[in-house]
């Protein structure tokens, strides 16, 4: 696919120093300060759609709107939508239709897997997108949202579909705040799960570094071979 069909896509995230996401519980850990909370929100603001995996909508019922009253107004006095579209990457429609996500201005991506009753079921209250067989076919999805005026995204997890999207070559940049604690495991969830590289591993090249609150961030540029 060409990627003037796609749209730009950075993946941000906050992890501890050993990397981890989350606990062995699969439950959110407070790992950002104040600080790092209001450039996540900021970011989301300047985004044309925010992205999660249905892990991710499960463990933490995320609401991936803009917080910001003044930033909000910003968006609508720019022509836009109050909030960007939010996105759920789910194959088999297992988004719980009491999610905070759910409602106008949701889309949820499944596979041909998903059961027609469960479908059924979440169309009441957003919109139902089918890419892919067996799971999301996500160059398909990423056709369909630049389609739908998506040029920005914004990926926030979790650590299998941000694993996924790298595999499949499809993310440009990686924002990684990482909090001053530690929270081990090796069965807690990383900033990318999956099976692993093994050989070819993508590059990135650094663009900024700099202390925020009592961590750091980085954002990186994804190096294409």
């Amino acid at each position: 696919m060409s990627p003037s069909r796609r749209p730009f896509v950075f993946i941000n995230s906050a992890m501890s120093v050993d990397g981890k996401i989350s606990s062995v519980e699969k439950k959110q850990v407070q790992i950002s300060g104040k600080a790092d909370l209001i450039r996540v929100d900021a970011l989301r603001a300047e985004s044309d759609a925010v992205m999660v995996g249905v892990g991710t909508v499960l463990a933490d019922d995320p609401w991936l709107r803009v917080r910001s009253g003044l930033l909000r107004r910003a968006r609508i006095e720019a022509g836009k939508p109050e909030n960007p579209l939010r996105v759920v990457a789910d194959s088999l429609a297992r988004t719980p239709p009491t999610a905070k996500v759910m409602g106008q201005g949701c889309l949820i991506a499944i596979s041909a897997a998903a059961s027609d009753n469960r479908a059924a079921r979440l169309s009441q209250s957003c919109e139902i997108a089918l890419c892919g067989k067996k799971m999301v076919d996500l160059p398909e999805l990423m056709t369909l949202l630049y389609n739908k005026g998506v040029h920005k995204l914004m990926v926030e997890g979790g650590a299998t579909l941000n694993w996924s999207l790298i595999t499949a070559g499809l993310v440009d940049e990686l924002y990684v705040y990482v909090g001053a604690l530690i929270i081990g495991g090796k069965d807690a969830p990383t900033l990318m799960d999956g099976t692993g590289f093994t050989s070819g591993f993508p590059g990135l090249e650094l663009i900024s570094l700099e202390a925020l609150d009592s961590g750091a961030l980085m954002r990186w540029r994804v190096v294409r071979a």
